[in-house]
């Protein structure tokens, strides 16, 4: 298929619009056109809020007209995840059962800054149900789709998001990451995706999954574009008393700065097993770009996966337990599956796999005193088909939906900040992840400044649509 030509980056349309070269307005209408014209197939919006829009970037267009500031995200057209509070609709996060819902009565804590920074909210994205899956199927509103390829998975949760941006629908979308649902999707759909540190962005008036893992972010085609919208969203938030109370750390004037510096080494042992040949390429040509060559060993990283699972899951079946026993059949099966089976294990794991963890931490955190940042792939593979059940890893045949996350649990299990850069293989792009540590966005970001500039990351143009 051909690529579809890809429009203005966010940035280009803030300074548009700042400078009247361009109207909010315009930037707005152009969006909701390319929906209209493309979801059909990618299937990446559940609502789209067009009235919404048009009255936010009449506004940002009046505001500039009257010579008051705008912000830096000036006539920006995003979208949301929709287990994001969008005032007026109900909540969905991908179920059923909340579309039973209320409308929202306040938008997220995360829009309202977005759009305090003057960007314009088009929509709800698609994603899997409750926030429990990794391939961006959804057996209430179908899957998303993958942009280079309709017929394969975005991955999820954030499969809309992935889609959306992936698709250059709009030039900047928000998810959730609790076990690596930004960083996938990023991955299959060739895009870049910010998981931030755990506590840095405020959740509230956000559809939980798991309390102690869940992190909301933003996905763009570029390091600016992410750069911009984290910086936007950044602050403390009473209303999310996981938030830390930190002032705002921007990092769009950083980005440019020289990352000869900065200590860079790759995720060795577990990480260089069950993977594609095309996701260990998509590792090498990153540390090749940044000369590195170290090789650094995160302990024990299987069992933090096998902790993250059981965390995961039985956090997840305590949110859920009385949606469980009142309507079972309105899950989709292999959520409600998953959540039953949370149910019924033991405390005692729970018990140990939150000490684990608590180790888990102390011994990554000290490989940090001797670097700044650690590569590893973001998926095991490209985007499998739509429906693929099974793919077969280091010779052994596994289930798609429970593995597609195998190299990011382990990382968002202790709450590291984490920058996917996509890496534009033939045919399709693969990600890989650039772990910092905790509060060190920053740095992440500044290395995917550097390989974006070297053109070994980049958002590749959709092919699918």
């Amino acid at each position: 298929m051909s690529e579809t030509p890809v429009p203005m980056s966010a940035a280009e349309i803030a300074q548009a619009v700042s400078n009247r070269k361009i109207t909010a307005l315009a930037a707005t209408e152009a969006a909701l056109a390319r929906i209209a014209a493309h979801d059909k197939v990618l299937n990446a919006f559940t609502d789209v809020t067009a009235d919404r829009a048009r009255a936010r970037a009449s506004a940002v267009d009046a505001a500039i007209a009257a010579g008051q500031p705008v912000g830096p995200l000036a006539g920006v057209p995003f979208a949301v995840k929709n287990l994001f509070d969008v005032q007026g609709l109900p909540t969905r996060a991908g179920s059923k059962i909340n579309r039973d819902l209320p409308p929202s009565p306040r938008d997220a804590t995360l829009i309202e800054r977005m759009e305090a920074a003057g960007a314009v909210l088009v929509g709800a994205l698609n994603m899997g149900e409750y926030a429990y899956d990794f391939t961006g199927e959804n057996v209430h509103d179908g899957p998303s789709r993958n942009p280079h390829d309709p017929a394969r998975m975005t991955g999820g949760s954030s499969g809309g998001s992935g889609s959306a941006v992936g698709g250059a629908l709009v030039p900047i979308a928000l998810g959730s990451d609790t076990n690596g649902s930004i960083r996938v999707p990023s991955s299959f759909c060739g895009t870049f995706g910010l998981k931030p540190t755990y506590g840095r962005l405020s959740r509230a008036r956000s559809y939980p999954f798991v309390a102690s893992l869940d992190h909301l972010g933003p996905l763009a085609r570029s390091v600016k574009d992410l750069a911009l919208a984290y910086d936007a969203m950044q602050g403390p938030d009473a209303d999310d008393p996981a938030c830390i109370v930190q002032s705002v750390e921007p990092t769009v004037p950083l980005l440019a700065n020289d990352i000869g510096g900065l200590r860079v080494a790759i995720a060795g042992g577990y990480f260089q097993q069950n993977l594609f040949p095309e996701a260990a390429e998509a590792v090498a040509r990153v540390a090749k770009a940044l000369g590195a060559a170290r090789i650094v060993e995160l302990p024990e990283a299987a069992r933090a996966r096998a902790a993250a699972y059981i965390i995961t899951t039985t956090e997840g079946a305590a949110l859920h337990l009385d949606r469980l026993r009142k309507r079972p059949n309105d899950f989709d099966p292999a959520v409600r599956d998953r959540l039953i089976a949370g149910a019924m294990i033991p405390a005692v794991y729970v018990d140990k796999a939150q000490k684990f963890r608590r180790w888990y931490r102390a011994k990554v955190m000290e490989l940090f005193q001797s670097v700044d940042v650690i590569l590893a792939p973001a998926t095991p593979c490209t985007a499998p088909k739509i429906g693929q059940a099974s793919f077969t890893l280091d010779g052994v045949e596994l289930p798609v939906r429970a593995n597609i996350g195998i190299h990011t649990q382990p990382i968002s299990f202790i709450g590291l900040p984490v920058v996917a850069v996509p890496v534009p293989l033939e045919p399709l792009p693969i990600g890989v992840q650039i772990i910092a540590a905790p509060w060190r966005e920053d740095g992440a970001l500044r290395v995917a400044y550097a390989l974006e500039q070297m053109g070994v990351a980049a958002a590749p143009a959709p092919r699918g649509l």
